[in-house]
């Protein structure tokens, strides 16, 4: 089963989901600000997409820019700020077996399927 962590809101997640619902396969969708995930299941994440936490962050988010730009943190650090702030969280992750990758553009989510 694939799993998408997903925001309605934004328009490359929402592009995402269509790609992936067009491909007749079963999806499991996360609404990830519902329901963040857990520092475990970042780290799990990351693993996946072959990232570290700095590429995950969503740089472009006024809390980052307002809070966290200018601020050296260790990995698990920016972790755990991730799990409490999963706006920070670059999106939409979606996910296959031990494969993530992050659907911007929306076609990369075919590179994993």
């Amino acid at each position: 089963m694939i799993s998408i962590y997903h925001n309605n809101r934004c328009s490359k997640s929402r592009d995402s989901l269509a790609l992936l619902t067009q491909q007749n396969i079963e999806i499991k969708v996360i609404d990830y600000l519902k329901n963040p995930p857990t520092e475990k299941q970042i780290k799990t994440l990351l693993k996946k997409l072959k990232m570290k936490p700095l590429e995950l962050l969503r740089k472009s988010e006024n809390l980052y820019k307002d809070n966290y730009k200018e601020i050296n943190l260790s990995d698990d650090e920016w972790i755990e700020l991730m799990a409490k702030n999963p706006i920070l969280i670059e999106r939409p992750i979606i996910v296959n077996g031990n494969k993530a990758v992050i659907g911007r553009p929306p076609e990369k989510v075919l590179e994993i399927l």
